[in-house]
């Protein structure tokens, strides 16, 4: 084992939160993209004969109102809110991270760029998210943008704050002094110190995306209906609650357990990362 793997195992056993919010969110994982692997029915195999049955031997959560297998769309739908939730995360940070860290070195540019950054912040994020995917047209990737766009200004703001406490730190003005390139700066002396608090937010954003990717989907604004998500399974059934409560309470609740999971996840790594709290472990 590397001294980085087994640094990250110390961590992840001394801190039993961190630890079982990743071993939730494995576990979600597993069953979302293994899903082909089970040997179930096809997610949008429809079966009209078996429509609304009850769980039982062969449906271990029952049927849709289509007779589609539930539990086969539950799972498949996993992927969607994972992929989703990653993309949106990864998106959100990078672009947040190179914006912030030219706006918090730059004067001039952290005049334009802040001003344009709280515009958008003072947009509600589901409402500017659906008016995007609407005017863009239902499908994962424009969800997927629609989501990053209203979380980019978050990071750049958490970006910036960090760079203009570090920006006349000794190091770096010797830097400066020195003759070191801007970039250069930016990159070796400045970014590093900005991935605690980075990879924590990150964290949060993905929870959330999973949360509005579910919402748009209710709502007929995210992904199209021919794939599985949990937000259109749960607003497809919810005609049919009264005959079968599972199309609504499984999406429901393998939903709040991966959004649980994320959060209980950064919980954790943020405590581990954050110096005033490591002396609890």
């Amino acid at each position: 084992m590397s001294e980085a793997a087994a640094g990250a195992w110390d961590a992840l056993r001394r801190n039993p939160t961190m630890l079982f919010g990743l071993s939730v969110l494995v576990v979600m994982a597993v069953l979302a993209f293994g899903a082909p692997l089970f040997g179930l029915p096809e997610p949008m195999r429809q079966n009209p004969i078996n429509r609304l049955q009850d769980p039982s031997a062969a449906h271990w959560f029952g049927t849709d109102m289509y007779g589609r297998d539930l539990l086969s769309r539950v799972l498949h739908g996993g992927q969607i809110s994972l992929v989703v939730g990653l993309s949106v995360a990864a998106l959100a940070t990078s672009l947040g991270l190179a914006i912030g860290l030219v706006a918090g070195f730059s004067r001039r540019v952290d005049a334009v760029v802040m001003r344009f950054m709280d515009a958008l912040m003072s947009i509600p994020s589901i409402l500017l998210a659906i008016a995007l995917v609407s005017l863009w047209g239902s499908s994962v990737t424009n969800v997927i943008i629609a989501l990053t766009i209203p979380e980019v200004p978050r990071v750049v703001r958490l970006v910036r704050s960090v760079v203009l406490m570090l920006r006349d730190q000794t190091f770096v003005q010797a830097a400066i002094a020195c003759g070191t390139s801007t970039p250069r700066i930016l990159v070796r002396h400045i970014m590093p110190n900005t991935f605690p608090p980075l990879i924590v937010q990150a964290t949060y954003i993905c929870a959330q995306a999973v949360i509005f990717e579910a919402y748009l989907s209710f709502v007929g604004a995210g992904t199209p209906p021919e794939i599985p998500s949990w937000g259109n399974i749960m607003a497809e059934g919810r005609m049919f609650f009264f005959q079968n409560f599972g199309i609504i309470m499984y999406p429901g609740i393998f939903l709040a357990i991966t959004v649980f999971a994320i959060n209980t996840f950064g919980d954790g790594l943020r405590d581990s990362l954050d110096p005033r709290m490591k002396r609890r472990f």
